[in-house]
């Protein structure tokens, strides 16, 4: 890991060594990175039932209608500053954050305040997984081999949800997840210190079917 104030290549905390060279370069799609990192659906469904459950139990009670619009306009406001704040911060994180595989490594540049490269050589990956929707966006979390630890709070967003016991470091919100798992099948096969293997694609929500991305053609 590290922590810089520049740097020399977009997305990498310094220059590329003799032999490596950039497979690929994205950035989260910060409206995906709010529906799948941030929720935002879930919390806009968690106010909307609040609401529902307010105006019916206030109203079953005998309270005047004015009131009852005005403590639901109450919990509307408080929605709105707490939805906007997850996608205002989901715009920051889409705005700082840099993925980028090389042939050699997959590195993760974030922060809004103080960039943090978190660099992740091929040797240390044991598996990949994509996860893609049905608008082609999707997430690739990266398994890593045992006794290779990096701390989910260093990660976050960065890392695959519900894994704070072995994190995985995750690409997460990327346009076209499918055709960037590719590229990494591709050059984990091709790496030296890496065998040839499948990453597994499931696909989300009303994708279709999944499937698997050979890691070589």
């Amino acid at each position: 890991m590290n922590e810089h104030d520049y740097e020399p290549i977009p997305g990498l905390p310094g220059p590329l060594p003799e032999g490596e060279t950039i497979l690929w370069q994205g950035t989260p799609r910060w409206q995906a990175f709010a529906r799948r990192a941030m929720r935002v659906r879930l919390v806009t469904g968690y106010f909307m039932l609040l609401a529902i459950w307010g105006i019916a139990g206030r109203l079953s009670s005998g309270t005047p209608p004015e009131q009852v619009l005005l403590s639901t306009l109450r919990l509307g406001g408080l929605a709105a500053v707490a939805i906007g704040l997850l996608v205002l911060f989901s715009w920051l994180v889409a705005r700082t954050t840099m993925y980028t595989i090389t042939t050699r490594r997959v590195v993760i540049r974030f922060g809004i305040a103080v960039p943090i490269s978190i660099q992740i050589p091929f040797g240390m990956i044991a598996s990949a997984g994509a996860r893609s929707w049905s608008d082609g966006s999707g997430d690739i979390a990266l398994t890593l081999l045992a006794g290779q630890r990096i701390g989910y709070a260093v990660l976050w967003p960065h890392a695959r949800p519900w894994r704070t016991g072995r994190a995985e470091p995750a690409l997460r919100g990327i346009a076209d997840a499918a055709a960037v798992s590719l590229i990494l099948g591709r050059a984990l096969a091709a790496s030296a210190a890496q065998p040839a293997r499948a990453i597994a694609v499931p696909v989300g929500e009303s994708a279709g079917a999944g499937g698997h991305v050979p890691a070589a053609a």
